[in-house]
């Protein structure tokens, strides 16, 4: 499944010529501009990819904002993968699976950060449910800045049901809470784990947290109830990452 899309900005538009990811049919860049621009001309050259010239003004139209930098590319639908492909990713790695699920989150924004934080972390591929579910839009890549062309991310019908497949394979689920849950330090995450985090308002559904295998807590002190998703997310996936280090299986 695939949504079309723009991408701009400079360091966007040069991940996304670099990754080998979504691939652009396009890119527009400022008439008579130099520096910056002109690697990423080049690039897109290289790569067999039109180049247009346009005003500052066609540009700020083509973006839907005048915070382009001098350049708007135009990018083919960013595609969807499955499961299975998922599941040949963590094969190609050598490493234990990691995963990072994502139950109904709304915001764009919130999605790109989590995008970026699984890039950062090493996580194999993000999985996503069809209904109710930001997909990858503009601002979903723009917040990303880039990790979009570096993790992939399937889509499925059925979350509970992907889970508990990962679950057969030998994934351990661990969903995210604000409740009562263990401490993510206090759980072995250096194994075969898929992290579950729900929407910003509701957090998991009744049924996806049930069907996780254990809930893990971020306690807190302060007065406000309860973390964003993507602060929660940065959190649970660095512990991963922190844990597997330690325990020499980040390798």
């Amino acid at each position: 499944m695939t949504e079309e899309g723009r991408v701009y900005g400079r360091r966007p538009v040069l991940e996304l010529l670099r990754g080998g990811g979504r691939r652009a049919d396009e890119v527009a860049v400022l008439a008579g501009a130099r520096g910056p621009l002109a690697e990423i001309v080049a690039l897109a050259r290289h790569a067999g990819v039109k180049v247009s010239h346009r005003t500052r003004e066609q540009l700020t139209a083509m973006a839907g904002s005048d915070r382009h930098q001098g350049v708007v590319a135009r990018v083919a639908a960013a595609a969807y993968v499955d499961l299975a492909e998922l599941g040949r990713i963590v094969a190609v790695s050598g490493r234990a699976a990691f995963y990072l699920a994502l139950d109904q989150v709304q915001d764009p924004r919130n999605f790109g950060a989590l995008l970026r934080t699984a890039e950062a972390f090493g996580v194999h591929g993000v999985l996503v449910g069809k209904h109710h579910q930001v997909g990858l839009t503009e601002a979903a890549a723009r917040t990303a800045m880039g990790a979009l062309q570096h993790v992939s991310i399937a889509r499925e019908t059925n979350l509970v049901a992907s889970l508990e497949e990962l679950k057969k394979s030998g994934v351990w689920v661990y969903g995210a809470t604000p409740g009562r849950g263990v401490e993510p330090w206090r759980a072995d995450l250096t194994g075969a784990v898929c992290l579950v985090l729900g929407s910003e308002g509701e957090g998991l559904r009744p049924l996806v947290a049930r069907t996780c295998d254990a809930l893990l807590a971020i306690p807190t002190v302060g007065r406000v109830g309860s973390l964003n998703v993507a602060a929660a997310a940065a959190i649970l996936c660095y512990e991963v990452a922190r844990q597997r280090a330690t325990s020499g299986k980040s390798a």
